[in-house]
């Protein structure tokens, strides 16, 4: 069926190719004297179309192959005669080269797509080099390198930011017990709060941690304890510890580092945290610690946003998240440490928000509950972030109470909705909000809704209601949505046909790369020619591990968590986990950077990336990232027999 040419190479000016190799990866990374070496005795050769250039298992490899112009197939054939495609490679690939390393036959059957001309590089040439410079030798070995990915993240930093400050990675290098700061200070919960104060003001401590007649911590109480709940209260100054203390402690381990602390501490909304060692308690860290030792901290907006008592004055400091988040970046904080940072602030600007509402309305007439979607019911969220959002409340008794209920939580979901918008996060355009009564329901037809996607599932309405099976609570009463997920947890069990659909769902993006490993960028509007990181890069992830999760009774939300889980239950491949999580990591790196430079550029952020701006190295690295798509899919035909 395919011809076999033999090679007739002709030796050409070594310029030629020593220009190419200083612009191809990974021979760029080379000495200019290793790169001569190369391009010295370097031949051309012409593969016309079809020519069957190496046959697996039977050519020995003579030269590195580097495509100058045209494109490869590589592919196996196994005994029975099936192929099985593996790759396509165009200008700037190279083939041949695991052959060298391995001193093996072709692994691949590689075959000319189009007429193709190749820089045949001396073997022994190459040899030596991936002998002598360990970069080469992990480049080609390892097709996902760990250590190409760190550095692609670090010339995302470097490059794409105009440096601020000092990078000191602190918060992400910095062990919570390097912060320590003396010795636990305790005291009995018998201890009358009289007693407890005169010792916090004589040896000048902010707080203390009650333990019971064991000597076990039970609790800690705090400078703002004392003024709140005893001076304010006009509680008896020979009150007990016991009955005013915070309990339980929150703890973290020893070898956490800085920013687990500033993390915990936000979630949990508060500034004290107990240090575990091996299961004892060593120490106390603070707030303050932080903020002393990293200088510009998260934590400022953390507190200020707490401090807010009016909505104007809540508009006005969520305008702040892009500042701290900047350095979180040029630290080295990675995707997923980022967006957690953003989500504990954006939640805390909504309870925030809400709290102030419901004050200035009322209580509600039933419980509620706040539902977060898409990006921000995964934890995902980057800069203003669409709106997604929903509302759930009890089932009212009677009809009586059914017309307060929507009443209140009409205009409740409509002044909220204008309020987000103020803090700048703009409108949904699908209206996925809780001021559209379709998505402000109570907790009977939130349950309706789902069991009827579930279990009478339609193409077209699977793919309307993905965004909300990334639901979790954001403000109120959150047993409802934790009841509300319960539910569905359970309703999804043994619904193949559903989770069928949501398999084929997963193919409608596919990745933006041509037949030979180019970038498919937008044709044409206000984006053409540049790349759709959301729509091509990202759904496909958060596609798989959805639906990963839910087919396996995982309730977590966030992508990389479901991988992490489905991958811990053994029902992924844990290398198909390994280069899902790195690529992930690295198209949200790449988003973070892209839209933090058009937000301080004045501009709106967006997803679309221009690959003119990428360096050779995050160009490589972003054709890995979209590469792994291609092997979700590949996993989720096999899985679900599909023939897509």
């Amino acid at each position: 069926m395919f011809t076999v040419k033999a090679p007739q190479s002709h030796s050409l000016n070594p310029g030629v190719v020593l220009e190419f190799l200083q612009r191809t990866l990974p021979f760029n990374e080379l000495s200019p004297g290793a790169l001569e070496e190369l391009a010295e005795d370097a031949a051309l050769d012409f593969f016309p179309k079809g020519t069957v250039i190496l046959t697996q298992g039977v050519s020995d490899i003579a030269h590195l192959f580097l495509i100058q112009k045209g494109g490869v197939k590589l592919y196996l054939q196994d005994e029975s005669g099936e192929v099985s495609l593996k790759d396509f490679r165009g200008e700037g690939g190279v083939f041949g080269a695991l052959g060298i390393i391995r001193g093996a036959k072709a692994s691949m059957t590689v075959e000319a797509l189009e007429d193709t001309f190749c820089f045949l590089l001396n073997k022994q040439t190459f040899l030596n080099l991936v002998t002598n410079d360990p970069r080469l030798a992990q480049y080609y070995l390892k097709s996902f390198s760990e250590n190409y990915i760190h550095k692609s993240f670090t010339e995302l930093r470097r490059q794409r930011l105009t440096p601020k400050g000092e990078g000191s990675l602190i918060l992400f290098s910095v062990p919570v017990s390097d912060m320590i700061k003396r010795d636990v200070e305790a005291a009995p919960g018998t201890y009358s709060v009289q007693k407890a104060a005169e010792y916090m003001a004589r040896h000048r401590i902010g707080s203390l941690l009650v333990e019971d007649a064991k000597g076990i911590v039970r609790g800690i109480i705090t400078d703002k304890d004392l003024r709140s709940k005893v001076v304010a209260k006009g509680l008896e100054y020979r009150t007990p510890l016991r009955e005013i203390m915070s309990s339980p402690v929150r703890t973290i381990p020893a070898d956490a580092v800085c920013f687990d602390a500033l993390l915990a501490m936000m979630t949990h909304q508060i500034h004290h945290l107990a240090v575990e060692d091996g299961g004892k308690i060593v120490g106390v860290v603070t707030s303050h610690d932080i903020m002393v030792l990293q200088g510009q901290s998260p934590l400022y907006l953390f507190r200020e946003i707490m401090a807010q008592r009016t909505f104007e004055g809540i508009h006005e400091v969520s305008r702040h998240v892009p500042q701290v988040v900047r350095p979180l970046i040029e630290e080295g904080g990675k995707a997923d440490n980022i967006t957690r940072v953003i989500t504990v602030l954006n939640d805390l600007i909504l309870d925030r928000l809400l709290t102030l509402l419901q004050e200035q309305l009322g209580p509600p007439p039933v419980p509620f509950c706040w539902m977060l979607m898409g990006s921000e019911g995964r934890k995902e969220q980057t800069f203003r972030t669409d709106q997604d959002n929903a509302l759930v409340y009890a089932d009212p008794r009677d009809v009586q109470e059914a017309e307060r209920a929507d009443a209140y939580f009409t205009k409740f979901a409509e002044e909220a909705i204008e309020h987000l918008v103020k803090c700048g996060f703009p409108r949904c355009l699908g209206d996925i909000m809780a001021s559209n009564p379709k998505w402000r329901l109570p907790y009977s037809a939130w349950r309706a809704n789902f069991d009827r996607w579930v279990s009478v599932p339609e193409p077209q309405e699977v793919l309307h209601s993905t965004i909300f099976f990334d639901f979790r609570p954001g403000y109120g009463d959150k047993a409802l949505a934790e009841k509300l997920r319960d539910h569905l947890t359970k309703t999804l069990q043994g619904k193949e046909l559903f989770f069928r659909h949501l398999a084929q769902d997963c193919f409608t993006s596919r990745p933006p790369l041509s037949f030979f490993r180019n970038f498919i960028v937008e044709r044409d509007g206000e984006h053409k020619n540049r790349l759709d990181l959301k729509a091509r890069g990202l759904v496909p992830f958060w596609d798989f591990a959805r639906l990963m999760a839910l087919r396996h009774g995982n309730q977590e939300t966030n992508t990389l968590r479901r991988l992490k889980a489905v991958a811990d239950g053994g029902h992924i491949p844990e290398e198909l986990y390994r280069k899902a999580r790195e690529a992930y990591e690295f198209l949200m790196q790449l988003r973070l950077v892209h839209q933090l430079k058009l937000l301080e550029g004045g501009k709106t952020p967006n997803n679309f990336v221009d690959p003119a701006e990428l360096t050779d190295l995050e160009k490589q690295t972003l054709k890995g990232a979209f590469s792994v798509i291609t092997s979700l899919q590949n996993y989720l035909k096999s899985a679900f027999m599909l023939n897509v």
